[in-house]
């Protein structure tokens, strides 16, 4: 039997911010743009296919919870949704607040600027943050 963990390469660009019943959501430790991951609790899983029709529902819940939680915080001019995962291969996915004035804007934040690691105290004040509106959201 295979046993879920997270891919070290997410655990490193990243800090934990809560669990939702699928996915561990996570922050990108890059103070250019409010930036979540979500990573399905499933292991082996690559590709969205790889759900299961009930889990595929649930990612498409927690997604839309991050994705309002973002807006609502930050009030982004776009939000940006992806599941890529040509550098990680185990499935996660990008849910990223994006401002028409953003470092990237308005191509894509892979590649566009090197990444601004949060200030330790950032970092705790965004993940609270995150996670008061997560954890609200998903009551």
């Amino acid at each position: 039997m295979n046993i879920w963990h997270l891919d070290p390469r997410l655990a490193d660009d990243t800090a934990p911010v809560i669990e939702l019943p699928l996915c561990e959501v996570r922050l990108m430790d890059d103070a250019n743009h409010p930036w979540l991951v979500l990573v399905p609790r499933v292991p082996d899983a690559v590709e969205i296919i790889d759900l299961d029709p009930a889990q595929r529902t649930q990612l498409s819940a927690e997604i839309d919870l991050a994705a309002r939680a973002l807006k609502a915080l930050f009030k982004p001019d776009k939000l940006n949704v992806a599941a890529l995962g040509n550098q990680v291969p185990q499935l996660h996915v990008h849910v990223i607040a994006r401002f028409r004035d953003d470092i990237a804007w308005p191509r894509p934040v892979w590649g566009a600027a090197h990444a601004r690691p949060y200030a330790p105290e950032e970092l705790v004040q965004r993940v609270n943050t995150l996670r008061a509106a997560l954890g609200a959201g998903s009551k």
